[in-house]
């Protein structure tokens, strides 16, 4: 029988292994890259310095929630007041909001896989361009239940398109490339366990089904637009929950297939703000609300706390 050879990796694969992957041979003949929807750039700004002790970057779509989520983790990791202001590092856009909390990035990504999609394309750049490793990232956000009592916690196992296909797909070049939309399932349950440990709310891992709009896309019955039936609404939302779908958002599959592109270990953590087959319109007060959106960032921030506490 021949011998089976393996191979030990050395310290320096192991580092290679941990930094953020780019797949771009052209960004290497650029003397400097401008990040324009976050308005910096390599020219500009010392990215490794600001940048380089990065270890947990949150997304999510609300400007004004990221950097609650920034202050929320202020106080968590006792680096300062929660209540104190923390300068937005794209200030000078509009488009995206970032905030930096020690290893913590805060990072608003608007609505929809277009909007998320540049966020990350720059996010990823980024983190290269600082030389960060061990880096894991963690959209957080809401989302629309299926069977779930509304104030449930989803962590996605994979992200899943209308056709409950795990996959993302993209044109480019007028060839349609499909991309893998799995998520770390060790970050999954390592959340999960997390989760637990808070024992404030329901939690469960599950699909989470990606779509291209809020209203038809997602079979609701009150958009401006509506060509089926309150039946036929109801069979699909039933598929897709027999497909193992337990929430509906519109931006997990981007997120997924660019992560796992980058090599960086990545969760999607959203609530459901209401269970999708009782009803289309969410109808909760403000105030649970409020206790429901907070609902990921103390589930996520006592994951950060938990693994900064081991090092």
């Amino acid at each position: 029988m021949a011998p089976v050879h393996t191979t030990k990796k050395t310290e320096n694969d192991q580092a290679t292994s941990n930094l953020v992957h780019i797949n771009n041979p052209h960004l290497e003949k650029m003397k400097e890259d401008i990040l324009y929807h976050f308005d910096i750039g390599t020219g500009t700004h010392d990215f490794p310095a600001m940048f380089g002790d990065v270890k947990f970057v949150c997304v999510g779509g609300s400007p004004s929630r990221m950097k609650a989520f920034a202050q929320y983790i202020n106080g968590e990791l006792a680096l300062g007041d929660p209540n104190s202001d923390i300068p937005n590092i794209c200030a000078g856009t509009d488009r995206y909001a970032m905030y930096k909390v020690g290893p913590v990035l805060s990072i608003s990504h608007g609505m929809g896989i277009p909007s998320i999609s540049i966020m990350l394309h720059e996010l990823i750049k980024l983190l290269y361009h600082s030389k960060c490793t061990n880096v894991t990232i963690i959209r957080i956000g809401t989302s629309g239940g299926i069977g779930l009592e509304p104030g449930s916690v989803v962590i996605t196992s994979q992200s899943v398109d209308a056709s409950f296909r795990p996959q993302f797909e993209q044109i480019i070049l007028g060839k349609t490339v499909v991309r893998n939309t799995e998520l770390d399932s060790e970050l999954a349950q390592e959340l999960s366990q997390c989760s637990k440990e808070i024992n404030e709310f329901n939690t469960v891992i599950g699909n989470t089904m990606c779509t291209l709009d809020f209203y038809e896309g997602q079979a609701r019955l009150d958009g401006a637009f509506c060509s089926y039936t309150e039946e036929e609404k109801m069979q699909y939302l039933k598929a897709a929950y027999d497909a193992g779908v337990r929430n509906i958002e519109m931006e997990s599959s981007v997120f997924a297939a660019m992560c796992n592109i980058s090599g960086l270990q990545a969760a999607v953590v959203c609530v459901t703000l209401l269970n999708r087959l009782e009803g289309d319109q969410i109808t909760s007060s403000h105030e649970v609300l409020v206790d429901y959106q907070q609902r990921p960032q103390k589930l996520v921030g006592f994951f950060i706390k938990k693994h900064l506490s081991k090092d």
